[in-house]
This record gives C-alpha cells, structure tokens and sequence, in this order.
C-alpha cells in the first residue's frame, strides 16, 4: 500500500458517532487520511469528516454507501454493543451485528483492507489471557453476533484484519457510556463506585486504540489479531482509577459478578492474549498512563 498521499486516500469508518469510531476519525484526520464517516441515530459531532447517514439493517443502503464513496479502507466499527439488549432483542443483534456486517463485506470486495471490530466476548471465560488461535466459543448472544460477524468478513472477503478488543472505556464528546467513564464520574463527586472483583478483562482505552488501528492501516496486517490493555478484574481497574483521581479507593465497592443479576452471562475471564499485536509494534500504554489521559481529555471537554 503506497501511503505516500494519504490525502488521495479514502477511509470510510461506520459508527462514527460512537465511542471507538469517533477516536478514529480524530487520529486519522490528524495523520492526513480522506476520511469519510458514517452516522444513523446520533447527529454526526463536530469533526472533519464527510458524513454519511448508513443504516446497516437495509442491504441498498449499504451497497451503494460503498460504491459511490469507493473507499481503499474500511474500518468496521459499527454493532449493537448493548450485552444486555442484545440477550432481549436477538433479532436486532442479528440483524445489525451479523447481517449487517455481512452487508458491508459484500459490497467491500474491492477495497485494499477491511477491519473488522470484534470483542474478547467471543470467547467463554473459563481460562482467560486468549490468543488468536484458540477456539471461540460466547457464552451470550451479543459475543455470538460478533462472532458471525468475524465468519462473514473472513468467508467473504480476502483483504480483512479482524481486531479483537476488551472492555473498552474513556470519554467522546459522543456521549456514549461505559464503565470506566461512569466510574470517573461518579468518583469525581465522591460517590461510591461498585465493581467486580471476580471478572477480568483487558481493559482498552479508546483513544490509543484508535492510534493503534491507524497504525495497523499502514502496516496493512491481514488475518485476526488482538488489540487491547493489561489484564485487570473491574475491580482493580476502579481502585487504579481512584489513584489516577487521587481519590479515596475506598470509594471502590467490591462486588461479586453474580450478585448483579444481569440478563446476559458475562465472561469469567475474557482477557488477551496480545503478544502478535506487541511484535507488531501494535501496543496499548500502561493502564495508568491511559487513566491520566482519560481525565485530562474529560476535563478538557467538560
């Protein structure tokens, strides 16, 4: 891949209004990439991209995104991420997290690379730390969506990069939730925060994995991999973030997994293993690091 005009180079990211899709436009425009960005419920934020209303449920609508943008990349970040929601509603998870990536992989024959955007949920739990290789096998309905996801990207097309990350936290102007902000929230009034002592994960801060997926555009890796933090329980990632905070991790509530009572079955240990992604040169910063910056970036935003 000649990179040499980055400018002449078109990137289409879908989910530009969430989480991950936002931190993605922002580095790829600030590395000079064409960027074009797609949005559906949410109004696109304020950044330097051209928009496009994409509904992944409509077939029409996604074929003819891809053909009239024609993009050299794209990156696949798009889903229904509600664990929850997706075990209620299974017919929406289906249709956008494998339907619609189906959709999109199909009218993306023609593309340099396709990533593809998956989860450490693809995977049951009982031992933690997985590689590439090992077998998946999700234990509820959203890890199961993405999973048909990574067959459909793999089966149809021979120029895709499936990424697998884990719990991914930190603040966009988006406005979407997840743990690591609601617990910097609530810890910044001095509320209390519960967190899971006996669920572990990787956890992975949004913006330097979108550095990171920038960087693998220009290494134009093929095949699956996995991109993610430092093996923590949600437990030992709240006390980190009260430190960052300087904050009493007293605040931080030990609770057990199954006392949440939560509709969908969760992981005992989803955690990754990211040795492929290291020798790559493909590396998330210590979680301390990534702490800072997540309170630097919400206080400067707020």
């Amino acid at each position: 891949m000649n990179l040499g005009d980055r400018e002449s180079m078109k990137v289409l990211v879908t989910g530009g209004t969430g989480l991950l899709g936002y931190w993605i436009i922002y580095a790829l425009r600030s590395r000079g990439f064409e960027v074009y960005a797609t949005y559906h419920e949410k109004s696109p934020p304020q950044l330097d991209a051209k928009w496009i209303k994409l509904d992944l449920e409509d077939w029409e609508n996604a074929t003819s995104s891809v053909r009239m943008i024609k993009p050299d990349i794209i990156i696949h970040t798009a889903a229904y991420t509600d664990v929850d929601g997706c075990e209620i509603d299974k017919a929406r998870a289906f249709k956008i997290n494998y339907l619609g990536t189906s959709f999109l992989a199909k009218a993306s024959k023609d593309v340099e690379l396709f990533i593809y955007i998956s989860t450490d949920y693809v995977f049951n739990g009982e031992r933690g730390f997985y590689g590439e290789e090992d077998i998946p096998a999700p234990v509820n309905y959203y890890g199961l969506t993405k999973l048909l996801g990574e067959v459909a990207v793999k089966t149809l097309l021979n120029n895709s990069c499936i990424v697998r990350v884990s719990g991914l936290y930190g603040y966009s102007p988006t406005g979407k939730k997840n743990f690591g902000l609601i617990a910097l929230e609530k810890l910044m009034r001095g509320e209390p925060v519960e967190a899971f002592t006996n669920q572990w994960l990787s956890p992975t801060y949004v913006k330097s994995l979108a550095e990171t997926i920038t960087m693998l555009i220009e290494k134009k890796h093929m095949g699956t991999l996995h991109i993610a933090g430092e093996r923590l329980s949600r437990y030992e990632f709240a006390t980190m973030l009260a430190d960052a905070l300087g904050v009493d991790r007293g605040l931080v509530k030990p609770k057990l997994m199954e006392a949440a009572k939560l509709v969908a079955k969760r992981p005992r240990d989803s955690s990754l293993n990211v040795s492929k992604a290291r020798k790559l040169g493909l590396i998330i910063p210590p979680t301390s690091e990534c702490l800072k910056d997540m309170i630097l970036t919400y206080k400067e935003f707020m």
